[in-house]
């Protein structure tokens, strides 16, 4: 059986068919729904999405904060003893109880455009956030096809072991007969069992390697580690479209991963948002204008008022004295004294009595206050030279990671070339070998060591087409910021 012509593509569709009563019951999971999934539950993301809802507030603040601010307020008071009356400002020994309520409004005039910096600093940094959710999305997505393909390799490299198994068996089963007939002898036996023993490790690390893959693709998408995920095989892993090396030249790649990378892009933004935000810490250091106007009123139990009650009290009073013939006269006047009587203003009149208004313009002039400001200023300053070194390390960062990718990816192309050569001639090899072995002219140490020789090679090829995938999509994902399979 020759194991090494089967390709690729047949590999994948052999593992499917051969767990399709598994599969069957399960649901399978195709790269895309992974990443739409990974997209509402991964820990990362969602993380920096709450960072974009905060620049999102910080923004929508500062504009609101253009609005002149309004303050209503109530105080009420009760005092006892000597105090001074709200009323009438006049010293008095009793108690009384006074309410008070005013509206306070205060617009900025003036201020150097602080508020107006502000809001631009603000806007940057929110769409910088946006920026750096992209990020996050695209690392996750990519992150996620590499985990997808990881575990299409380690099922292949189970149905490799398996197919192995198999054909250590059919030969385990075949030499037995052999060695009942005596024509081999027993060590025959003894070394394929051996063989077979290896064999099923080899199936019992490559099904663990599915397990590990899984659990990882699981962790990336948040997912319960009870929920079973199987992927969806592609129907021709050969058919994956990938560029060709002249179309990932390094160089090309940067150019187009500066104007496509997220993060190279927010931080841009980030720089301006600095940039900004220093503009409005200077301008905090000259004067403002700024206008307030207030309302307010008052009632106080203590204003009292006189009330006439109708009729009157006569009143009588001695005006002076009259001499008449030696003889003195009291002069008495009446008068008619109205009645009335004493009550409390009441609510409504004294808030209408004592409703005052006012305006005025008030200029700030900063003059001292421990160069506070000013160390504001210089900090503002340095926060736009240290996003200018964090673009600049980040590019640098880029096209590193660039020119690693392309390099690795020169080199899976060639052990991809070099390894599905290994696999002619390892094939070549074992079929030679398998008609000495069954003509007795090898041993089985050589036959088992011809046999591991093959299969070394399948699971190098595979690895190999794997990784040249995987390369080729990491200069794509570089250059494009996107990842089909």
């Amino acid at each position: 059986m020759k194991i090494s012509k089967i390709p690729g593509c047949i590999l994948a569709l052999c593992i499917l068919f051969a767990n399709s009563a598994t599969v069957q019951a399960q649901d399978t999971w195709t790269l895309q729904r992974s990443v739409d999934y990974a997209m509402q539950n991964n820990i990362s993301i969602r993380q920096q999405d709450v960072q974009k809802r905060f620049a999102a507030l910080s923004y929508k603040q500062s504009q609101l904060a253009q609005i002149p601010s309004l303050s209503a307020g109530l105080q009420g008071t009760y005092g006892s003893g000597r105090n001074i009356d709200p009323y009438t400002n006049a010293i008095i020994t009793q108690s009384y109880f006074n309410l008070g309520g005013g509206l306070t409004a205060n617009v900025d005039i003036f201020n150097w455009f602080y508020r107006r910096n502000q809001i631009a600093s603000n806007k940057y940094e929110a769409e910088a956030q946006n920026r750096f959710l992209e990020m996050a999305r695209n690392n996750v997505a990519f992150n996620i096809a590499g985990a997808f393909l990881k575990i299409l390799l380690n099922m292949e490299q189970v149905h490799i072991a398996e197919l192995q198994v198999k054909l250590t068996t059919s030969q385990l089963e075949n030499t037995k007969k052999l060695v009942i007939a005596g024509s081999v002898p027993e060590s025959n036996q003894a070394d394929l069992e051996t063989k077979l023993a290896t064999d099923s490790v080899n199936i019992i690390t490559a099904r663990n390697n599915v397990i590990l893959a899984t659990l990882e693709m699981k962790a990336l998408l948040n997912l319960g580690f009870d929920v079973p995920y199987v992927p969806q095989v592609p129907a021709n892993i050969n058919e994956i479209p990938v560029p060709r090396m002249d179309e990932v030249d390094p160089e090309m790649v940067f150019s187009a991963a500066q104007t496509t990378n997220p993060e190279i892009k927010g931080d841009q933004l980030k720089i301006k948002s600095f940039e900004r935000a220093y503009a409005a810490q200077k301008g905090l250091l000259y004067p403002s204008l700024s206008a307030q106007g207030n309302l307010n009123t008052s009632y106080a139990n203590s204003a009292k008022t006189q009330v006439l009650t109708g009729g009157s009290t006569p009143f009588t009073e001695d005006v002076g004295t009259v001499t008449i013939a030696g003889t003195n006269y009291t002069v008495r006047k009446t008068t008619d004294i109205p009645n009335f009587v004493t009550s409390t203003i009441p609510f409504g009149d004294q808030i209408n009595n004592n409703f005052r208004q006012s305006v005025g313009v008030s200029l700030n002039i900063p003059i001292l206050n421990g160069w506070q400001q000013r160390t504001n200023v210089k900090q503002a300053k340095l926060n736009v030279e240290t996003q200018k070194l964090t673009l600049e390390q980040d590019l640098l960062q880029l096209r590193q990671d660039i020119y690693t990718a392309h390099a690795n990816a020169m080199a899976a192309i060639q052990k991809y070339s070099a390894s599905s050569k290994g696999v002619l001639s390892s094939q070549k090899a074992y079929d030679f070998a398998t008609k000495r072995f069954d003509l007795g002219l090898m041993n089985t140490i050589d036959y088992i060591t011809t046999q591991n020789n093959l299969f070394k090679a399948q699971i190098d090829k595979v690895s190999a087409q794997y990784e040249y995938l995987f390369r080729l999509k990491l200069l794509e994902f570089y250059r494009d910021q996107k990842i089909t399979l």
